[in-house]
């Protein structure tokens, strides 16, 4: 999962988490369709909530590409009520299921304009939900795990793939025994991995985008900030004035940052998303359904937002937000 608060099988520090495909492709869901509730506009976004229709209590839209197509999940991820992947054509409201094969769990992270995703997967679906974690791509239907060669991994093995861009880079990260995370780079056609740090943080790389960008989050003496790393050169901390964390989970061709930031804490604690450019800084966008619930998890490069947020009844909403212009 992308581990941030996915509540689903078990997220390190970045955010997010299945089924079986006989021949490994992906398959149409014959019997969901979209919810677009609650169409609106404010901030000059125009929002819609998109569910799957197999569960509406439950959506996270987790990564979008240049063609308006969605990578997500449903499911909680508690026991009996497992994450299942699925992609999103919105402009035909259909969903289409995407779970690697003989999973019992699996979130479909990311995904770019080639269509190679990206995600992770499970074999457990537990009581705890303290979960086995394993990356994987699939580029044609053909899927594969990707998980990075550690000799110090922890019990059970967490690591999540979590973005690709179109020269088929994906990023991710492993958590160690001693519960540190560690980002990486996964080269899809070469099969090399390469690690993505800063000091000696606990890092999750989230987000790449075709310069070799990197987006994620970090956490230093309890403290949790995002960052942008421009190719092997620049690492920009950025933390929203004021927050207690700040996590960059996308980015695009721009440079535009999204994610979420955290006011407060314990049960006082409110999430808001978060669009950042070098050229205008922060900028709080929060879907009005889902104010201080609000995650924003992928951007494409014409600056269209998607995430999820949780509704007055409890419910946890995918949202697709659409610049107006």
């Amino acid at each position: 999962m992308k581990s941030i608060k996915r509540h689903a099988l078990r997220v390190a520090a970045a955010a997010v988490a299945s089924g079986v495909l006989a021949t490994g492709a992906v398959a149409l869901a014959g019997s969901a369709s979209a919810s677009t509730l609650n169409a609106h506009a404010t901030g000059g976004y125009s929002f819609q909530t998109l569910n799957n229709a197999d569960d509406v209590t439950f959506n996270q839209l987790l990564g979008i590409n240049d063609f308006g197509v969605i990578a997500g999940y449903f499911g909680s991820g508690a026991q009996g009520h497992p994450n299942k992947g699925y992609q999103l054509e919105p402009n035909h409201i259909r969903y289409l299921n995407e779970n690697f094969p003989g999973s019992v769990q699996t979130q479909v992270t990311g995904l770019n304009n080639t269509g190679v995703t990206v995600g992770f997967w499970s074999s457990m679906n537990n009581a705890n939900m303290v979960n086995d974690n394993h990356g994987f791509v699939d580029v044609g239907g053909r899927f594969r795990t990707a998980d990075f060669p550690t000799g110090s991994p922890a019990a059970p093995p967490v690591d999540q793939l979590l973005g690709v861009n179109d020269s088929d880079v994906a990023v991710g990260f492993y958590t160690d025994a001693n519960g540190n995370n560690h980002g990486y780079e996964y080269n899809v056609r070469s099969g090399r991995f390469s690690t993505v740090t800063y000091q000696d943080a606990s890092l999750t790389a989230a987000a790449i985008n075709d310069r070799g960008d990197v987006a994620g989050f970090y956490a230093v003496g309890g403290t949790t900030d995002a960052f942008i790393k421009f190719g092997n050169r620049t690492f920009i901390s950025l933390a929203v004035p004021g927050a207690s964390s700040t996590m960059a989970l996308g980015v695009n061709n721009s440079d535009e940052v999204v994610g979420t930031y955290t006011v407060g804490s314990g049960s006082s604690a409110v999430m808001h998303g978060f669009t950042w450019t070098p050229q205008h800084g922060f900028s709080t966008v929060d879907d009005p359904h889902g104010l201080g619930t609000t995650t924003i998890n992928g951007v494409n490069d014409f600056g269209q937002l998607v995430g999820f947020y949780v509704d007055a009844n409890g419910n946890t909403d995918g949202f697709l937000a659409t610049p107006q212009r």
